[in-house]
């Protein structure tokens, strides 16, 4: 049997959950990867951005590591929501880059600290604000996959593209009319669990 590593599968974990939110673009135009999705609006580039402002803020302020990243300077007084969508002058391109620099800083923090190395998270409350790695990977996990999955909803929103990652859909079946049937299920039961409408 082998005896797996802590930290090599969170980071697995953290990587997989990455590549699953970059996957959500391919394909798509720059409208559809920019336009808002939900009243709050969701959108699928704006998810990148936040995210890689998620990880230099986490790996980097978090345990005393400087990055020069500008991207991920906003000014939220101004806007409370500017890690949360890109400007039009913002390209794919750019935001991309900025969240593949981000895996790399957060990479090498995760590399070169152990699970129990002690950080410090300033905008959490005081009494959580001490950390350690473990903790810090945890929970960039449990958030860039919550991301994910929002990502998952909206690119599904747009043209029917759903699944877990390129070439492993880890979806029951691909023919369009076997969902079609599927929802039309689904939409009966909810109206059966309603009861007759007034």
């Amino acid at each position: 049997m082998t005896v797996s590593d802590p930290k090599a599968d969170l980071h697995r974990y953290l990587r997989s959950a990455r590549e699953a939110v970059l996957w959500k673009l391919d394909g798509l135009s720059e409208y559809d990867i920019r336009r808002p999705m939900t009243p709050t609006g969701t959108n699928l580039l704006g998810l990148v951005k936040h995210l890689g402002g998620v990880e230099f803020g986490y790996f980097g302020d978090t345990f005393a590591r400087p990055y020069d990243e500008p991207l991920s300077q906003h000014d939220f007084d101004a806007d409370p929501t500017a890690d949360m969508w890109a400007t039009a002058e913002q390209s794919r391109g750019e935001i991309i880059a900025f969240y593949r620099r981000s895996w790399a800083h957060s990479d090498a923090t995760i590399e070169a600290l152990d699970l129990t190395a002690q950080g410090l998270v300033p905008w959490w409350s005081e009494e959580h604000q001490a950390v350690t790695l473990h903790g810090i990977l945890v929970h960039v996990i449990a958030e860039t996959h919550r991301h994910a999955g929002h990502a998952d909803i909206i690119r599904e929103l747009i043209d029917g593209v759903a699944g877990l990652v390129d070439g492993n859909d880890n979806m029951p079946n691909t023919d369009p009319s076997w969902w079609l049937r599927h929802r039309a299920k689904v939409e009966k039961a909810a109206e059966l669990a309603a009861g007759p409408t007034v």
